[in-house]
């Protein structure tokens, strides 16, 4: 089991905003009902902007076990997210995470 699938943080830590013709009604993946418009261009997956903030296509318990429900049409920015990133540690510190390095 990777880190990722023990982990979560990212998914809880951060907005995740991505182009409209990544939906999947502009000819995309990332299911439409998952995502609310910013603006013209620009959408962000559900639940990145609330507080306590929460990617409503994660499943599980941040820390412990946790599954994306749409992995295989996760939007761009979840794409290019790193395992061990400074980023990763950063989302794991906000959680109360221990660093992976």
């Amino acid at each position: 089991m990777s880190a990722c699938q023990t982990c979560g943080a990212c998914c809880a830590a951060f907005r995740v905003d991505f182009s409209v013709f990544e939906l999947d009604d502009e000819g995309g993946h990332v299911p439409s009902g998952l995502a609310v418009e910013v603006n013209a261009s620009t959408w962000r997956m559900r639940g990145t902007d609330h507080v306590p903030m929460r990617c409503a296509a994660l499943t599980g318990r941040v820390g412990d076990q946790v599954v994306c429900g749409i992995y295989e049409w996760r939007p761009s920015p979840c794409r290019e997210f790193s395992e061990g990133s400074d980023a990763c540690e950063r989302a794991r510190q906000r959680l109360g995470l221990p660093p992976l390095n």
